[in-house]
């Protein structure tokens, strides 16, 4: 039987970013500290960016498990969830990117076909971040930096993305940076979750 994956990033303001802060940001912490994790991340980065990714990438970015709990509801104490508290708000679909697919990771295409020297400067760990309206300001020349390309560059990131984008679907090239874009232009923070959907 075959999964189903998806990466969202939403805009939210300080408020709410403020909420979910003691939620997602040890789940966060957690991947970043499974065992391997960084070596994984560091055997990533000092490959050539053609070489087509290892099954240790697809560990590294699949994570511990850890972020995943936003999906499924973290505890029968706290049973906030990403589907129902974070994509479920209302007029979120003007302030959220959303990358949903079979058999296949949009974390782990987006960084394949960006490579790792635009994939290292970007916050949070392998698609997953929490950031502060003032944290997103402060990190969009970086992200303007990693993700802007020329003609060429886009169209060699575009051979690398493996994700089968239907018409009117929004690349993972593309929508990272709207997010951080609109997120910089209102005043907001980011949340951004990779996950499982069962």
């Amino acid at each position: 039987m075959g999964i189903t994956t998806a990466w969202s990033i939403s805009a939210h303001d300080d408020a709410f970013i403020g909420e979910l802060a003691p939620r997602l940001l040890p789940l966060i912490d957690a991947e970043r500290g499974e065992p391997f994790a960084r070596e994984r991340w560091e055997r990533w980065t000092a490959r050539d960016p053609a070489d087509e990714p290892s099954a240790d990438f697809l560990d590294l970015l699949c994570g511990g498990g850890h972020v995943q709990k936003m999906y499924d509801g973290l505890s029968c104490d706290d049973p906030f969830s990403m589907l129902d508290d974070v994509r479920g708000q209302d007029g979120i679909e003007d302030r959220l990117f959303l990358s949903v697919h079979s058999r296949d990771w949009a974390v782990q295409s987006f960084f394949h076909a960006i490579g790792p020297a635009r994939a290292a400067p970007l916050p949070g760990w392998c698609g997953n971040l929490l950031l502060s309206s003032g944290d997103v300001r402060a990190a969009l020349p970086r992200v303007e930096r990693a993700l802007s390309f020329s003609p060429a560059e886009r169209a060699a990131a575009r051979g690398r993305d493996r994700l089968g984008h239907s018409p009117g679907d929004e690349s993972v090239l593309d929508g990272p940076l709207r997010m951080w874009r609109l997120a910089a232009d209102t005043g907001m923070g980011l949340c951004g979750v990779s996950c499982v959907i069962h």
